[in-house]
């Protein structure tokens, strides 16, 4: 019998601890930190767009361009 309370008290101390210990852990996790995340991510975000209509502007547009013309071009 009094092995049955021994163990109830141990996990009734355990349960403890650990609710202790959660209640103390703080993270570092707060409003600057999740402004600079998303603020990285608008900039990368701003990178690749640039990129990509860089991109589109040099190599591809041009290419379209030059063959819907050289389709419609009915003089030969």
């Amino acid at each position: 019998m009094r092995k049955f309370f021994n163990t109830i008290r141990d996990k009734a101390n355990a349960a403890v601890i650990s609710t202790k210990t959660f209640i103390a852990n703080k993270k570092a996790e707060g409003y600057v930190d999740s402004g600079i995340k998303s603020r990285i991510a608008v900039v990368i975000g701003a990178l690749l767009l640039a990129g990509l209509y860089a991109l589109f502007n040099t190599n591809i547009m041009p290419t379209v361009t030059s063959k819907i013309t050289a389709l419609f071009n009915y003089k030969k």
